[in-house]
């Protein structure tokens, strides 16, 4: 056997990392909320090419670079600092955080850091909810630093552990209420929205990565279905709005859409509704002779949304 064959035979002294666990610092305070998931936010090259005198060769560089953006599905048990980032930035106060993501291997010990600067959020993202769910629930935020460092771990235990606490919220735990429609309680299911946070890049100088501004807010429509026979005063709003053109400002309503804990006798949070307006309703296609629940689907455009509630830390 040569000694090349022997050198690249010899077993490999380190230990591979594993994916395990995470703990998300934000300004300085540790949260113990569980991160289901991280992607995203490292440093990627923008290549150029440029000629070289009369010949077709060409010599290609790095010119700019930016940041990708982090994205992080979270649990809700813990999450108060997540959450009062994202009560302010949907209040247009767009505060910049700082902090970081350490991965840790299966027994809670430190492997990697990865450090964020003067971040914005992105997108807040809001799972399917469904009544007939027996699943947890974890929401979803995009970031985008501007600064962004990655660094091996210490070795230091991680403080954010997964309880039961973090089970404490499913996608079939939810009422939405808007005002004069008391029916809408019985909505079964809305589907999977997001509030997205424009974000405009500015190179500016000799500066490598771009600065990085908050432009607007959009809204999503909210699209869920309800059985037919809690349908009625949906039905009424349609024939005013939508068949005969009622247009004036009493044609929109306020409302709430809450997230409950398991027992449905506690609202965790709220996502809260103005300038709601109908845009479409319709009966769910349905089979003859099946053996299945009449269902119509209606559509809400939403004007402007806000967020409280006091299970989740906010006031």
């Amino acid at each position: 056997m040569c000694a090349d064959h022997r050198e690249r035979s010899t077993p490999a002294t380190k230990r591979p990392y594993t994916t395990g666990h995470f703990e998300l610092m934000i300004d300085g305070h540790v949260s113990t909320a569980y991160l289901k998931s991280v992607d995203g936010g490292h440093i990627k090259g923008m290549p150029v090419e440029e000629s070289i005198g009369g010949t077709n060769a060409k010599l290609k560089h790095l010119s700019t670079f930016e940041i990708e953006p982090m994205t992080i599905d979270f649990g809700i048990s813990g999450a108060s600092d997540v959450f009062k980032w994202i009560q302010s930035s949907w209040d247009k106060k767009w505060g910049r955080r700082s902090g970081q993501i350490t991965h840790g291997n299966f027994e809670f010990a430190s492997t990697m850091e990865h450090e964020f600067r003067d971040a914005l959020i992105l997108e807040t993202k809001f799972p399917e909810l469904n009544g007939a769910s027996k699943e947890a629930s974890y929401l979803q935020i995009k970031i985008q630093p501007e600064v962004v460092m990655l660094r091996k771990g210490t070795g230091r235990a991680l403080k954010a552990t997964l309880g039961s606490k973090q089970k404490m919220w499913t996608p079939s735990a939810f009422r939405l209420y808007l005002d004069g429609l008391d029916e809408l309680q019985y909505t079964n299911k809305i589907e999977a929205f997001s509030i997205k946070q424009g974000v405009k890049k500015l190179m500016t100088g000799e500066e490598r990565f771009p600065e990085i501004e908050p432009t607007k807010i959009e809204y999503p429509n909210l699209v869920g279905t309800i059985a037919l026979e809690y349908a009625d005063k949906l039905i009424e709003w349609h024939e005013k709005v939508l068949k005969n053109g009622w247009q004036d400002n009493a044609a929109q309503k306020t409302g709430r859409l809450e997230f409950l804990d398991p027992t449905r006798a506690k609202t965790l949070f709220q996502i809260n509704l103005f300038e709601v307006g109908l845009t479409s309703l319709q009966i769910v296609q349905s089979t003859a002779n099946a053996d299945q629940i009449k269902r119509c689907k209606f559509e809400l455009h939403i004007g402007q949304m806000s967020l409280d509630g006091p299970g989740v830390g906010l006031e």
